[in-house]
């Protein structure tokens, strides 16, 4: 390539890329400097990015870093490996990709995308306004990006625009063929689940307050939030804040595995094994996991309702408790309130999925102008406020479940059907008693929210996980 009619120019553009990568003007660009320079471009991987860019095949001296004649090399043999790519995905060699080329090249992965988000794909890289993207734009767009081939640029676009987020409790996420294949769904499902795990250890607290006001809260007794804490501190010390909270940390893990395996099914029997799901097939994909999931860890539900609720001394243990329900009530009773629970998945999914989508749609139409990702910040507020809005539909029923799931284990309780437990609770309470504990429902929400996410990003970035913009389970 020396000596050709372009390479003076390349080199000078080449050059001051080095110079505004290499922050600390010592001559070299470190892997410290390239990270800053990807995330400061923004788009991709800066951490794999900057693996790749400063190797053993881009640095001849083993210093952990390149000059300017070795970065020179390194991009030389970037802009060879983006013009095929360029031309694998110009499939009418006009020297152009349009909307249409994008909608093509990720239909022949099995990605389906509608005309208004491969628009966004295209104009966050269309500079000078024509709609399509020429080799300059997507050489710039792309030169430090770590990109092998046509599937890389794919899983770029698919995870940079987040295409592929809108999943909430009861929708879990969807993972390409490729994230199958390279081991990273299971990673990103334990990175989850730790996440999970932090976060409700740091939030089980409220989570036991929320059960101990659905049970015991009413009308007459005017329970609050410092006197349901106080009660139970009063009842067993401050460790007994935490009643509960192990069997809610340990089907975190059964619970998502099942959930995972039952929405792949369910979405091959609904659009095929290839094919991403729209809004409305992922709301009842999901929901019909979250019901398989619940299905068959539905006594450990019941398992942890007790186990927060108990006294000082009731239970040895998980076993011993287990026993005493079996022994006393019998198998049908690790199934109270298991109705409820199911009908509880309809609105929380639909409110959650919908209000999800609608915010973050809003938001890009609105402000979002340049490009096709919102944000991980406006993502989190998303998803916030969607799982909040979806509570406030779900409530009542879950309100419910606790009670049955609760009631024989409580002295004079009676023991009501579903229907019964709502006509009781109406008339002995009103419309505000379907919605006991809901205050420290709402409180934990934030902070779930914020320790799930620190906990997951940290995990994956332990476990070697590419970023991908989504709603994480909270």
């Amino acid at each position: 390539m020396r000596g050709g009619p372009g390479e003076a120019e390349r080199r000078q553009r080449w050059g001051r890329l080095f110079e505004e990568l290499d922050s600390n003007k010592d001559g070299r660009v470190d892997i410290r400097e390239l990270r800053q320079g990807l995330a400061r471009l923004g788009g991709g991987d800066p951490d794999r990015g900057a693996q790749q860019g400063i190797s053993p095949e881009g640095d001849t001296d083993p210093d952990g870093g390149l000059d300017l004649e070795e970065f020179i090399l390194y991009l030389q043999e970037r802009e060879q490996r983006l013009l095929l790519l360029f031309h694998s995905l110009d499939r009418n060699q006009d020297g152009q990709i349009d909307v249409s080329e994008i909608q093509q090249s990720f239909r022949a992965l099995g990605i389906s995308i509608s005309l208004e988000q491969a628009e966004k794909i295209l104009h966050s890289m269309d500079r000078d306004g024509t709609m399509t993207i020429d080799w300059q734009e997507w050489r710039d767009h792309f030169l430090l990006h770590s990109l092998e081939n046509v599937e890389d640029v794919l899983y770029f676009w698919k995870h940079s625009t987040v295409l592929d987020i809108g999943e909430c409790l009861t929708v879990p996420d969807e993972f390409s063929e490729q994230e199958k294949l390279t081991g990273m769904w299971w990673k990103q499902l334990v990175a989850g689940a730790v996440a999970g795990a932090v976060s409700r250890t740091g939030t089980a607290p409220l989570g036991r307050l929320k059960v101990f006001m659905q049970v015991h809260a009413s009308k007459t007794n005017r329970l609050n939030i410092l006197g349901g804490l106080r009660s139970m501190i009063q009842e067993g010390g401050v460790h007994s804040l935490w009643r509960g909270n192990g069997i809610n940390v340990l089907k975190i893990a059964p619970e998502s595995a099942i959930k995972f395996m039952a929405y792949e099914q369910i979405k091959r029997a609904i659009r095929g094994q290839q094919e991403t799901l729209h809004v409305q097939e992922r709301f009842v994909a999901g929901s019909l996991a979250g019901a398989t999931a619940q299905t068959i860890i539905y006594p450990m539900e019941v398992l942890k309702t007790r186990l927060t609720l108990r006294r000082t001394g009731q239970y040895k243990g998980l076993l011993d408790c287990a026993w005493q329900i079996l022994e006393r009530e019998g198998p049908r009773a690790f199934y109270r309130g298991y109705l409820p629970n199911v009908l509880g998945i309809i609105p929380y999914a639909g409110i959650d999925l919908a209000v999800y989508e609608t915010l973050k749609n809003r938001w890009l139409q609105q402000y979002s102008h340049d490009s096709a990702d919102p944000g991980i910040l406006v993502l989190l507020a998303c998803g916030t406020i969607s799982s909040t809005c979806g509570q406030i539909a779900s409530y009542p029923l879950a309100l419910v479940r606790t009670r049955m799931q609760a009631q024989a284990s409580i002295e004079g309780a009676p023991q009501l059907s579903m229907l019964g437990l709502l006509r009781h609770i109406l008339s002995q309470e009103g419309v505000r008693g379907l919605y006991r504990g809901i205050a420290p429902n709402f409180m934990k929400v934030i902070p779930a929210v914020s320790i799930s996410y620190v906990v997951y990003e940290n995990m994956k970035q332990a476990l070697g996980v590419t970023s991908r913009a989504g709603k994480q389970a909270i």
